[in-house]
């Protein structure tokens, strides 16, 4: 299992930090797309690093086309020789078209197209055929010379797809090359529904599970003292609770016969009542989605709830604490 860890936007500091994430022996960082753009700290963190991977957990696939994502993704795999990973994520309708004023429909479908149209442009430039993708919600028939930069010599990027229900788990495996879990998952349901619609998706394409790779940012609650694990449990609940409150994620909860708490949240979600909504975050609920251990242990337990089902594991923590803790928490893995 690869751990990973999240690498920060810092119009100062993200060469240092990736230096750093290197010298405490991550194997990877991963960037989100949050108030910040994904990829800038990806070409910044590589060209300051030897053999770390990048990744972006995630960006909007929606929020661009599959031109511009495959000639960023193609750049940074150059940049980073090698060690880029493209993170995609479908986002949700209100945020597609209200906050990019783009399209949205059927997103499983749209996606498989638009990493099918990706994979046409890069085997377009590997080979130099034309190009030529037509398909429902995607065409791309215009490469000439002077927009073409031939083949990569470290080949493709991994496209790692994030992914709760079990259609965009199947496009995933189909044409993805992995899955990036959602953090809003558990154990149970990343074995009964995330895996086996993952691994359907990858049998229409001719491929294993050992083919893909599958990578879960984790919530984990730990602290140094009383005080610190207080501070990280309520952290935690209350970001457990903002993603319990979307309907798309409900079916996470309904596994567990949870999905009254569903409404519970989206209702107070409405109101802005967010501490409230941490409150219905109950000890079951917690210790389903997080790992919740004294430093000393967290490794012993994320590698019995997920060692024969994660490849790359990533510590989810909505909450500051100092870094040497979990660099204590990364030396129980090694």
């Amino acid at each position: 299992m690869k751990i990973d860890e999240g690498l920060r936007f810092d119009a100062t500091g993200i060469g240092e930090a990736a230096r750093q994430a290197e010298a405490d022996g991550y194997d990877g960082v991963w960037a989100a797309e949050t108030a910040h753009d994904p990829f800038l700290p990806v070409a910044i963190g590589a060209a300051a690093t030897e053999k770390l991977e990048f990744g972006t957990g995630i960006a909007v696939a929606f929020a661009r086309n599959p031109m511009n994502l495959a000639v960023l993704a193609n750049d940074l795999q150059l940049l980073s020789k090698g060690r880029f990973i493209l993170g995609l994520g479908s986002q949700i309708k209100p945020h597609i078209t209200k906050r990019f004023s783009m399209p949205w429909s059927h997103p499983a479908p749209r996606m498989r197209e638009l990493i099918a149209a990706m994979r046409a442009i890069w085997a377009a430039w590997e080979t130099g055929e034309k190009l030529e993708f037509r398909g429902e919600f995607y065409t791309h028939t215009l490469m000439t010379p002077f927009f073409d930069p031939g083949p990569n010599p470290y080949g493709n990027p991994k496209i790692l797809l994030a992914a709760v229900g079990e259609l965009m788990t199947e496009v995933a495996g189909e044409v993805g090359d992995g899955l990036l879990v959602h953090g809003f998952s558990t154990e149970r349901y990343l074995r009964e529904v995330s895996l086996p619609a993952l691994e359907n998706g990858a049998a229409k394409a001719g491929k294993t599970r050992a083919d893909l790779t599958v990578s879960y940012p984790g919530f984990v609650v730990t602290g140094a003292n009383d005080e610190g694990v207080a501070r990280a449990t309520k952290a935690v609940r209350e970001q457990i609770a903002f993603y319990g409150s979307t309907p798309a994620y409900r079916s996470v909860l309904e596994l567990h016969g949870w999905g009254d708490l569903q409404t519970e949240l989206n209702t107070l979600s409405k109101r802005g009542e967010w501490v409230k909504m941490g409150e219905l975050i109950d000890d079951d609920v917690l210790d389903a989605f997080a790992v919740v251990a004294p430093i000393e242990q967290v490794a012993a337990k994320v590698k019995a709830r997920f060692g024969d089902v994660v490849d790359r594991f990533s510590f989810y923590a909505p909450y500051k604490i100092e870094p040497e803790i979990w660099r204590a928490v990364l030396a129980g893995f090694r």
